[in-house]
């Protein structure tokens, strides 16, 4: 058997960040889980059921990574083996930890491993961010519900606009907010329609 990473190369190319369980330095550095002699078991879960765990050991400059998984229903595999850390200083004082991704070849230093049979950065399972992946009518409706967000409105491009104004917020701003949202929606309808007419025997 190989070393980490090797084998097969990625054969990934159209997953995203959000399709892969993740694990982010700055969110173990918050939660204390980069102090020396710390052993904990975190999970992911999805719609309220857990979807997967991991060990996680830190050691002097390493985190020990300890789990099972198995690849396209086959047998569960343990896997174990450490991934190294990496701290640069920060203008304000204090420093930002990386790992250092795991996989033969690679040595990237990162903030976020994604994990697949083994935890590796984005680059080494290429995948993209999901808003690469998005046409500029979803994009455009993503933006729009952040806002809609933001003043507290329905969610969703076909809720419409301006549902008041969040208490609290300046007027100038309720008004950026609104012109920005409109403008947003356009776009995104745009897109729905241009989608809609790319439809086969749709207007026929």
């Amino acid at each position: 058997m190989g070393g980490i990473g090797s084998g097969r190369r990625w054969q990934y190319g159209s997953d995203t960040t959000e399709d892969y369980r993740s694990i982010d330095v700055r969110w173990l550095k918050r939660q204390g889980l980069l102090r020396l002699g710390i052993s904990r078991r975190i999970s992911w879960s999805r719609g309220g059921e857990m979807t997967g765990s991991i060990n996680i050991e830190s050691e002097p400059g390493r985190l020990i990574l300890d789990y099972r998984h198995r690849d396209r229903g086959g047998e569960w595999q343990p896997e174990r083996y450490p991934v190294y850390l990496d701290a640069t200083p920060c203008h304000m004082g204090g420093e930002r930890h990386w790992f250092i991704c795991p996989a033969r070849g690679c040595g990237r230093r990162v903030a976020i491993l994604y994990g697949g049979a083994i935890f590796a950065c984005r680059h080494c399972y290429r995948l993209a961010y999901p808003s690469q992946r998005e046409k500029s009518g979803d994009r455009a409706a993503r933006r729009a519900d952040r806002i809609r967000d933001k003043m507290g409105w329905p969610s969703g491009i076909l809720e419409g606009g301006d549902w008041g104004k969040p208490k609290g917020m300046h007027w100038r701003t309720y008004e950026r907010l609104c012109q920005e949202h409109d403008t947003l929606l356009d776009q995104a309808l745009v897109g729905v329609m241009d989608h809609l007419a790319r439809l086969p025997g749709l207007y026929k």
